[in-house]
């Protein structure tokens, strides 16, 4: 058994992989200083605690699936943005199973603000990009929004069905998509 790991990397890769396997509940140091090959020590050498450890996992997991993934997000539409987010919340859906319904919970009560932390980070990311997105977008109609009706609204209106569509586990985006374009879009 090795003593040592050579980085935080490793050990996050292990511990995605038995969220993978055996799911988000397998997660302890004990599970993933054997996954990895070394002793538990080794894992406290980066992570003071199982919450630690599941906190830095659940974040480089959302990482994964909304920052990864190779495609520039300012070269598409609001509509393309909104069918990649919905094609890479599935992916995440079929290579995490269970991980998005259960990552809140796995924190004890008191380490439970951490956990909607990390959410709430990924969760602002995801709309600055969608409203960034949203700004860029040619095909949108000049008179599209006024003060009643921003762009930032538009976005959370269209993030909350994001959300809700992962808690269904809907990934079909073409009833929103249609709905955005009857919405915002030119004739």
């Amino acid at each position: 058994m090795n003593t040592v790991v050579t980085s935080k990397e490793i050990i996050l890769e292990a511990s995605k992989k038995l969220i993978r396997e055996e799911g988000l509940n397998s997660i302890n140091i004990r599970s993933v200083a054997s996954a990895c090959g070394v002793s538990v020590g080794s894992i406290y050498n980066y992570f003071d605690s199982k919450s630690e450890l599941v906190a830095a996992t659940v974040e480089s997991i959302w990482s994964e699936i909304f920052h990864n993934s190779g495609r520039p997000f300012v070269c598409c539409s609001f509509v393309e943005y909104i069918e990649w987010l919905f094609e890479n919340l599935k992916k995440g859906y079929q290579k995490y199973p269970g991980f998005f319904a259960l990552h809140s919970m796995n924190f004890s009560q008191e380490e439970k603000p951490r956990g909607q932390q990390l959410m709430q980070n990924s969760w602002q990311a995801i709309l600055q990009n969608m409203l960034l997105v949203l700004q860029k977008d040619v095909l949108v109609k000049p008179d599209a929004f006024d003060i009643s009706f921003s762009p930032e609204k538009f976005v959370d209106f269209i993030f909350s069905h994001l959300i809700a569509a992962l808690v269904r586990g809907d990934f079909d985006s073409s009833t929103l998509v249609e709905m955005i374009r009857r919405s915002i879009y030119l004739s």
